[in-house]
């Protein structure tokens, strides 16, 4: 009887492991995958890592409300804490005053004191405290916070200017664009920068590419000519170790060209606003006072495998706590009886069902 051997992907072959150590701003993923941080914790833990090098990142924006530009903020901040190059197209006249509004690390959302827990313990015997050395604080300070992979970024915080005023920041303009050429040029030019190597990544890069489909743009009714664009770019993206993520208006464009856009994407994400008086999604859901928003995760980049990730939850409310720091939750169900509501945990995970039953046919 022959022996079973086992099966090796032909996608990881040339595909060799990166040290997470040298690169603060890089981290390793399954059959060779190199993530890079949304900016967002909670985010990053959903999508199982990160971003992927190398993939397109669509996010779909919500015609109510600009919840978009929060997951960009976010995206394009952590990127210059790493000192990483950005690309950053916009279609508004001056690009680089949205720089402005960029967040920037605060203290831990998650630290509530930084006193160390012995220390109610110790308030007689004050004198035994130099046996228990000095607390260490969970504060992600401008100085050495940006080493983190993510960080807590506080959106009433502005970023400190030094971070985008050097050169590794190119803003470009693409409201008086007859077309999408001129950025198809900056994004390649761009892109050449991080070619990816055989064996090594020195660095990585972000393109964050504002509303490319607004009407302020004069190619906006141009529908093909902007799928060549994103076809093109996805292309580029992959080939090189950058992450590219657009976001785009799709109430303003037909059904058949939103629904290609959101094919060629590799992750999918979209963001809806709550209204603020409705009383049946209040009943349904606990601590609906606190959200701002709802976000839709559709797809999730799987680069070098054809294994499909399934997540226990697509849905996650966008709620900010203390009003500074951006957090996705799982929704919750209201309770019926007066017990507690049911959750689906706080990340998105691979699971299968156990329940038993009979098989209806």
């Amino acid at each position: 009887m022959a022996t079973t051997r086992t099966r090796v992907s032909s996608f990881s072959h040339n595909v060799s492991s990166l040290k997470s150590s040298q690169h603060p701003g890089l981290k390793n993923g399954p059959n060779g995958t190199t993530f890079i941080s949304s900016g967002i914790s909670d985010l990053d833990k959903i999508l199982g890592g990160g971003f992927s090098l190398g993939s397109l990142v669509m996010i779909m924006e919500d015609a109510e409300a600009p919840h978009h530009m929060l997951l960009l903020r976010n995206f394009m901040s952590q990127g210059l804490l790493h000192r990483q190059p950005l690309l950053y197209a916009s279609p508004s006249k001056d690009p680089r005053a949205f720089l402005g509004t960029l967040p920037s690390p605060g203290s831990s959302k998650d630290d509530t004191s930084h006193k160390p827990s012995h220390e109610k313990d110790l308030r007689i015997a004050w004198q035994y405290k130099k046996y228990f050395g000095e607390p260490q604080l969970n504060i992600n300070t401008n100085n050495g916070g940006h080493h983190d992979y993510c960080n807590d970024l506080d959106l009433r915080k502005p970023l400190e200017r030094h971070f985008f005023t050097s050169n590794n920041v190119d803003c470009v303009s693409i409201q008086n664009s007859p077309n999408l050429d001129a950025l198809k040029d900056r994004c390649a030019e761009f892109l050449a920068q991080f070619s990816r190597n055989e064996g090594s990544i020195s660095s990585a890069g972000r393109i964050a590419i504002q509303s490319f489909c607004s009407p302020q743009c004069k190619y906006s009714d141009m529908e093909w000519h902007m799928l060549s664009f994103i076809r093109s770019l996805k292309g580029m993206a992959r080939s090189s170790n950058v992450v590219v993520v657009a976001t785009f208006p799709p109430s303003l464009l037909s059904p058949s060209c939103s629904k290609r856009l959101q094919h060629m994407a590799d992750t999918l994400l979209s963001v809806r606003a709550i209204p603020d008086e409705d009383k049946e999604l209040a009943k349904l859901l606990t601590g609906y006072q606190d959200m701002v928003g709802l976000l839709n995760v559709h797809k999730v980049a799987r680069l070098n495998t054809q294994v499909p990730v399934i997540l226990d939850a697509t849905t996650f409310s966008i709620k900010l706590q203390k009003r500074r720091f951006l957090v996705f939750e799982c929704l919750n169900q209201a309770p019926v009886d007066g017990s507690g509501g049911s959750s689906y945990g706080n990340s998105g995970v691979c699971s299968t069902s156990t329940k038993a039953g009979p098989l209806d046919f």
